[in-house]
């Protein structure tokens, strides 16, 4: 799961994101502790913890006193929200930019879409 070259607490974050999106991790059950996610990718327990606070911060895991760290009610549907702009931002605004240059009209691009969904299903 460790990428060379990207900062290790944002793979963390990463890591424990994409558990909340698959619903390996649902909302409202308890997140895994720093301590383990440091053992568990064995790094330094002040990595993860920075990883963790940022997921804390983001309103996507929630402190709880004594207890531990808990995954936020409505975390799931913040990082799908976060996830489709990201792919708007992505994917859809250079593919809008250039179906204007090549002037195709928006049902141009629905009937492309369809035509290489389908042709995928093959």
């Amino acid at each position: 799961m460790i990428e060379e070259g990207r900062a290790l607490f944002l793979q963390i974050a990463e890591s424990v994101e994409e558990s909340i999106v698959d619903g390996s991790l649902p909302e409202d059950t308890r997140a895994p502790s720093t301590n383990e996610l440091a053992a568990f990718y064995r790094i330094n327990p002040a990595t993860a913890a920075k990883g963790v606070n940022m997921l804390v911060d983001k309103g996507v895991l929630v402190k709880r006193r004594g207890i531990g760290m808990f995954v936020a009610v409505g975390a799931r549907e913040q990082l799908l929200a976060e996830r489709r702009s990201a792919f708007a931002d992505r994917f859809i605004t250079p593919l809008l930019a250039e179906a204007r240059t090549l002037g195709l009209s928006a049902d141009d691009l629905t009937a492309l879409i369809h035509e290489r969904a389908e042709g995928s299903r093959s």
